[in-house]
């Protein structure tokens, strides 16, 4: 077994005025040569955004474009015709394929906080899609958010990797198994505190593992612990 930790305090951090938000990996005017990616997952990017604010269209392309909603609600708008809203506990896939141009507002008197996650494609060129689903997170219990097209549960990307997230109560354990031997799990901290290969994780705070065909056991302390898990092949 392979492990990389990644502090929290490591992170890349931009303060748009409009936008606060932290980087896992390098990302627009953050650099960091040792943070480039993780296998496939090539942004986690942790963005709070202001009331009556947000991103303009812009494009997209040849990329897996995932965002998680923790707070608040943003309205979707898109050049193949989608338009809504993105609320708490609802997350959205978007294939940029071939090419697509989308806008995200906050268009109310309160914050937004979303995880927003780019994972690379198995191919290039395809037909751009969208996809939104609600959730709901059950202590204890594992919820697949996002996984492949042949997988009967979530919503679907092109690529071999499965997201997930779980509420775990204070002194459980759970044990996650990868799906494919040459995929490697990135684990994050969203909050609380939680135990993984002798590693001890707080807020924000995330870990990667690969190289293992074990099950990775990981244990929450005296805290409730809500964690982010990213599985994706590593080549």
């Amino acid at each position: 077994m392979n492990f990389r930790l990644f502090p929290a305090n490591e992170r890349g951090h931009a303060d748009y005025g409009w936008l606060k938000t932290y980087y896992s990996f390098s990302f627009a005017n953050w650099y960091n040569p040792h943070l480039i990616h993780f296998g496939m997952l090539r942004v986690l990017n942790d963005d709070t955004i202001a009331p009556h604010s947000g991103f303009d269209f812009h494009p997209h392309k040849d990329m897996e474009i995932i965002t998680i909603m923790l707070e608040g609600e943003l309205t979707h708008e898109d050049s193949m015709g989608n338009k809504g809203t993105i609320q708490q506990n609802e997350v959205q896939v978007m294939s940029a394929g071939s090419g697509i141009f989308h806008s995200e507002k906050n268009s109310s008197d309160s914050i937004v906080k979303l995880f927003q996650i780019w994972i690379f494609p198995d191919q290039k060129n395809l037909t751009p899609r969208y996809e939104q689903m609600k959730y709901e997170l059950k202590n204890n219990e594992l919820i697949y958010l996002v996984t492949p097209f042949n997988e009967p549960i979530g919503l679907h990307i092109h690529q071999n990797a499965y997201i997930s997230r779980i509420l775990l109560e204070q002194g459980k354990s759970f044990d996650y198994s990868l799906h494919h031997s040459d995929n490697g799990l990135y684990l994050m901290c969203i909050n609380g505190q939680v135990e993984i290969t002798q590693q001890l994780l707080n807020n924000r705070d995330a870990i990667g593992i690969w190289d293992t065909n074990k099950k990775i056991t990981f244990q929450t302390q005296n805290i409730l612990s809500d964690l982010l898990l990213i599985e994706v092949p590593m080549h």
